[in-house]
């Protein structure tokens, strides 16, 4: 079994940053591709970044260029930077663990393991 706790959520305005939080533990999880996904108020949950133990990241052409995923393999803890914040970006935000399939192709991603998620509102 492997745990998520995810952090760092919040308000933020447009143009804005945050940074969350993924802490990872149990068996075997920091072993495991990892990512995040978002489900925006009244749409289902999408995946936005992955990133391996080797560093090789995906990411949704949405965030591209704004989101950067990064892992503190020591810490076993995944980050998410987020820039220049747009009110779309609005969506509770979870981290996952050990990737079942296409995995280098962060909107079509599936995950066993998930976080309870973190609430972001980015007002314009």
């Amino acid at each position: 079994q492997v745990q998520l706790v995810e952090s760092g959520g919040g308000s933020v305005q447009a143009g804005g940053s945050l940074r969350l939080s993924c802490s990872a533990s149990g068996d075997g999880s920091n072993r495991y591709i990892m990512g995040w996904f978002r489900r925006a108020p009244g749409k289902e949950r999408v995946g936005i970044a992955t990133i391996d133990n080797d560093g090789v990241t995906s990411y949704a052409d949405s965030v591209r260029g704004r989101f950067t995923i990064s892992k503190d393999k020591a810490k076993n803890i995944l980050y998410l930077q987020m820039n220049s914040l747009k009110p779309e970006d609005t969506a509770k935000y979870h981290c996952a663990a050990r990737c079942l399939s296409s995995c280098y192709v962060a909107t079509r991603s599936t995950f066993e393991y998930w976080g309870q998620g973190t609430q972001v509102n980015v007002s314009s």
